[in-house]
C-alpha cells in the first residue's frame, strides 16, 4: 500500500463524494470538458500545471474554450504534496461526461490502480474521450491496458518501474510526450506542460498555443521527441577565463570560430582551453557553439523580416543546408516551421 493509500471503491463514490458547482469554468464556456483525476497523495505540481493552462478564465479565446473540473477518485478530503488537504468540488461521475481526463501523477510506482478507475477510463476512451497522463501518471494509463503495444513516455527515473510492471507497454525513456490513439503520456513535470500545449495546439491551433504558453512564461513549445534532459547540466554563468571569452562570442556569432582561435583568444595552450571548458560548461566548444547560434536564430526567426538564409548568416551557420541541419536537430523542427509557430500573425511567414 503507498504511503497515503485508503481502501476505497469508485463505483461505490457517487453518494459519498460532497459536490458542490465547479466554478473553476467561464459560466458561457462550451468547450471540451477537461478533468483532472485527485486522489489522496496528489502531485500538486502536476495537478496546478493541468488547472493552469485549461482552468484559467480566458475570455480573448472565446466562449468555445475548455471547462475545467477536478474530479475526486477517493473519498475527501484529500492530501496533496506540501503538507495541505483538498476538498473535491466534482465526484468520479465527472468522467462519463468528460472530453479529456487527465493523471497528474500517480501515487507511486508501486501504488496499486484500482480496477474500478481502470475501467471507467477505459469506458471513457470507448466513447471518444481523450486520456492524458504527467509523469507517473503513465502507471494509471498503463493499468487501463490501452498502451500495450504503444510507445510511452514517463519521468526517465520511472522507466525501468513501468516496463517491469507493464511489459506489453514499449517504454520511450528519451522522449518528453507520445501519443497513440488518443492516449497520451508524458514525462517529468514540465514535459507535461509541452504536452498541454501540444493539446491546445490540436484544438485551437499554433495561435492559441502560443498565447497559452506566453501566459505562462515557459519557452517556445518542444515537440515530444526531443530528449527529456542533459546527462550533465550546462552552468548558465560559467567563471573563470571562459565566460569573457563565451560573452564575446555570442556577440560576434557570424564569425569563423575555431577552436584554436578560442584557445588563443583564451590566452590558453589548447589542452588547457578544452579541459577549462568543458569544466565551465559541461560540453565541448564545437557543441557550445551550435547551441548558441541556434537559440540566437530563433529569436531572428520570429521578428519575420530576414529570410532563412539571412538568418543562416547572421548567426554563423554559413549554408542554409547546415542551418536547417543544425536547427532541426537541436529542436525537432525545420527553421520555417518553427517561424510558422511563433511568429506573429501581422508578419509575412513564407520570406
Amino acid at each position: 500500500m503507498a504511503k497515503y493509500g485508503r481502501s476505497w471503491q469508485l463505483a461505490e463514490m457517487t453518494s459519498s463524494v460532497n459536490i458542490v458547482p465547479n466554478r473553476s469554468a467561464p459560466p458561457n464556456a462550451t468547450g471540451p470538458l477537461v478533468t483532472a483525476l485527485l486522489y489522496d497523495g496528489l502531485c500538486t505540481f502536476e495537478f496546478g500545471i493541468v488547472a493552469e493552462v485549461f482552468g484559467l478564465d480566458r475570455p480573448e479565446m472565446g466562449s468555445g474554450w475548455y471547462r475545467f473540473a477536478s474530479c475526486a477518485i477517493e473519498l475527501g478530503p484529500l492530501r496533496a504534496h506540501g503538507g495541505f488537504s483538498i476538498t473535491p468540488d466534482q465526484g468520479p461521475d465527472l468522467l462519463d461526461e468528460a472530453d479529456i481526463i487527465i493523471v497528474p501523477g500517480w501515487k507511486g510506482a508501486d501504488a496499486v490502480v484500482p480496477q474500478a478507475l481502470a475501467d471507467r477510463l477505459c469506458a471513457a476512451h470507448a466513447r471518444g474521450a481523450r486520456l492524458v497522463s504527467i509523469c507517473s501518471g503513465a502507471f494509471v494509463l498503463a493499468a487501463t491496458g490501452l498502451l500495450d503495444g504503444a510507445a510511452a513516455a514517463t519521468h526517465w527515473r520511472y522507466a525501468d518501474a513501468l516496463q517491469a510492471r507493464f511489459p506489453e507497454v514499449r517504454v520511450d525513456a528519451a522522449s518528453l510526450y507520445r501519443g497513440h490513439d488518443r492516449v497520451y503520456t508524458s514525462a517529468g513535470s514540465a514535459a507535461g506542460i509541452d504536452l498541454l500545449i501540444e493539446i491546445v495546439k490540436q484544438d485551437f491551433g499554433p495561435e492559441a498555443a502560443n498565447s497559452v504558453a506566453r501566459r505562462l512564461v515557459v519557452p517556445a513549445h518542444r515537440t515530444g521527441g526531443q530528449a527529456q534532459f542533459l546527462e550533465r547540466p550546462v552552468p548558465v554563468h560559467p567563471t573563470g577565463g571562459i565566460a569573457p571569452l563565451l560573452d564575446r562570442m555570442r556577440e560576434t556569432l557570424d564569425d569563423d570560430w575555431p577552436v584554436e582561435r578560442m584557445a588563443r583568444d583564451g590566452g590558453m595552450s589548447l589542452r588547457t582551453f578544452l579541459r577549462r571548458f568543458r569544466d565551465a560548461t559541461g560540453t565541448t566548444p564545437g557543441d557550445w557553439l551550435i547551441a548558441e547560434r541556434v537559440e540566437a536564430a530563433k529569436a531572428l526567426l520570429c521578428e519575420g523580416h530576414i529570410s532563412i538564409e539571412g538568418v543562416s548568416q547572421a548567426v554563423g551557420f554559413g549554408s542554409a543546408h547546415a542551418f536547417r541541419y543544425h536547427f532541426r536537430s537541436r529542436t525537432g523542427l525545420t527553421p520555417s516551421s518553427y517561424r510558422l509557430l511563433f511568429l506573429p500573425t501581422s508578419v509575412d511567414a513564407s520570406i
